[in-house]
């Protein structure tokens, strides 16, 4: 049923999109003095909290010092919903700006889809300080959303659409091994939904320029014939013109330039 072969890749760069937000969190250690003073950026990965927690406890020897593997983030792809309150007219589209050199060839798409993404950003650390120090720098800058303006489309670089993220929820868990004394990690998890659309495929399709249209008007005594016409108009220097007479032939003229409209109306009684 569906024959045209496409992949936009947009799935994939709303995962970018999502991680690249939190891949530039810093946080430091220090006691006052400058000799103590540690900066390092918190790493992150995709995948499940627990495929990390599992590394960490996996740790055969139990000694070992964590600050190698904590605190560090993760992030996952949940679910995807379709989401009706934002439906676009499915006959809607959007014509982008010429592409390559072809400047009567313009590329177009159809209203995209809305549905929603859920996410879980996980923050794992070893001590509550190097948690709450990641999760401040996220917190206030979602209210709940934050809306990023973003270019999906590779074949319509002018195309750009504002995308929020909003946070849902946040819970709190502590990681026990062994003894109720002894805690290997304590886990931030933060869901969040990303309001994103899917694209179908993107075609091209050329610059009508001419358009003719055959009227009729039937009277008492005979029928009345007619013919418009329209096609662009252009001056020689570029500039738009709806005169017959000083336009330059219609077939020079770019699509991607600024036109004005010529209108032939030609009237004859039928035979």
């Amino acid at each position: 049923m569906f024959k045209s072969q496409f992949y936009n890749a947009t799935i994939r760069k709303y995962v970018v999109l999502f991680g690249s937000l939190f891949n530039e969190i810093i946080i430091d250690h220090t006691d006052g003095t400058t000799a103590d003073y540690k900066s390092f950026k918190v790493p992150l990965s995709y995948g499940p909290r627990e495929k990390f927690l599992a590394r960490v406890e996996g740790d055969p020897n139990l000694d070992r010092g964590y600050a190698v593997l904590l605190p560090r983030m993760g992030f996952e792809m949940i679910r995807m919903t379709y989401d009706p309150s934002r439906k676009l007219p499915t006959t809607g589209s959007y014509v982008g700006s010429p592409s390559g050199t072809r400047t009567n060839v313009f590329n177009k798409v159809y209203n995209p889809v809305a549905y929603d993404i859920d996410f879980r950003l996980s923050i794992m650390s070893k001590q509550a300080e190097d948690a709450n120090r990641v999760v401040e720098q996220i917190l206030p800058f979602f209210t709940p959303e934050f809306t990023i303006t973003v270019k999906l489309l590779d074949d319509l670089p002018d195309y750009k659409i504002d995308i929020p993220i909003v946070i849902n929820n946040i819970t709190i868990d502590d990681v026990y091994d062994g003894s109720f004394k002894e805690r290997r990690s304590l886990v931030w998890n933060l869901d969040f939904t990303l309001k994103g659309y899917l694209f179908g495929p993107v075609a091209r399709s050329k610059v009508i320029k001419i358009a003719t249209v055959n009227t009729s008007a039937n009277t008492l005594m005979n029928s009345l014939l007619s013919k418009t016409t329209i096609y662009p108009g252009q001056l020689a220097n570029g500039y738009p013109t709806s005169n017959s007479s000083l336009t330059v032939p219609y077939a020079n003229i770019d699509g991607a330039t600024d036109f004005g409209y010529v209108t032939i109306l030609e009237e004859y009684p039928d035979a």
